[in-house]
């Protein structure tokens, strides 16, 4: 089923997922977010790789970081669909919150790297050009992008992160096994793909810090196809959190549902990582992640 065209239809806030049946006593539906989006978009400047690959990138130092400093590299992976968005990409790879002053105070500042896949919608609804396209060789062009921003931030640069949701998880993966030993850290986001042992064991010996997230009631990436039968393996792998919560839900602590034609809202995780797996009253969606997934970033680059 091709992707809806999300910016030209509207979203049903009366639906009721096949999941509902599933909800406890108390639990709600939540159909929005509640915090505030396509409001950072110019705090990004906008590059275009050797290749022609249009990528956005948030400069701390530009936007009021010691110069003195080092500070972490964040490479945010849009889904399937995003790049045909343009600036907006950059809400939908779930990179816009990381921009704010709230989250670059609590990463201890961060550079924010959002490159967008050569995509295309055809006049049948499919889409061509995916970061899973074989047509189109990403590995170079993808760790290019990164290799330009580390020389041209060389004194301010710190470790270097990747991260996605969806598509972008499986390319979190995939970047991952073809350049082993490059990132310090990682998050795959509801990834349809985990690679085998034999990769997953080069990974964990790495030594990058991983953060895998991925909910059970995923519509598109089904937990019980793509995480279960690996899940005992993942939780084995060294410097790993695995996130694996029973209901991705919003920051107003209902559980998430989005439904532009067909739901996708336990799917969307990338939305709840935008609530930064905090919910709104300050209580965090693990207690593995006291400080969300800025302090864990945080933690990782190894600031005070």
């Amino acid at each position: 089923m091709p992707l809806p065209e999300f910016d030209k239809i509207q979203q049903n806030k009366n639906a009721v997922p096949e999941w509902a049946k599933y909800l406890k006593d108390g639990e709600f539906i939540s159909y929005s977010v509640t915090y505030k989006t396509k409001i950072y978009f110019d705090l990004f400047d906008q590059y275009t790789s050797p290749e022609g690959m249009t990528y956005y990138v948030y400069d701390p130092v530009k936007h009021g970081a010691d110069p003195g400093k080092k500070y972490p590299a964040l490479m945010w992976l849009h889904g399937t669909s995003n790049a045909l968005d343009g600036v907006k990409c950059i809400m939908c790879c779930g990179a816009e919150q990381y921009a704010t002053p709230k989250y670059q105070q609590e990463m201890g500042g961060a550079y924010l790297i959002v490159p967008l896949a050569f995509e295309k919608r055809h006049a049948d609804g499919n889409i061509s050009g995916s970061w899973g396209d074989d047509n189109y060789d990403y590995f170079p062009i993808l760790k290019g992008v990164f290799d330009a921003v580390c020389e041209n931030c060389k004194q301010n640069m710190g470790k270097k992160f990747i991260m996605g949701a969806s598509s972008g998880g499986f390319m979190t993966w995939k970047m991952l096994e073809k350049y082993v030993n490059y990132f310090d850290g990682a998050m795959p986001i509801a990834s349809g793909y985990v690679p085998d042992d034999k990769a997953l064991d080069k990974i964990s010996e790495s030594g990058v810090n991983l953060l895998i997230a991925h909910g059970k009631h995923d519509e598109m990436a089904v937990f019980d196809k793509c995480i279960a039968p690996r899940e005992e393996k993942l939780r084995s792998m060294k410097n790993t959190l695995c996130f694996f919560p029973e209901w991705v839900y919003n920051g107003d602590g209902g559980v998430s549902s989005i439904d532009y034609g067909m739901e996708m809202g336990q799917h969307c995780m990338i939305n709840w990582v935008q609530h930064n797996l905090m919910f709104d009253d300050g209580k965090p969606a693990d207690e593995r992640l006291p400080r969300g997934v800025t302090g864990w970033i945080r933690d990782v680059s190894g600031l005070e």
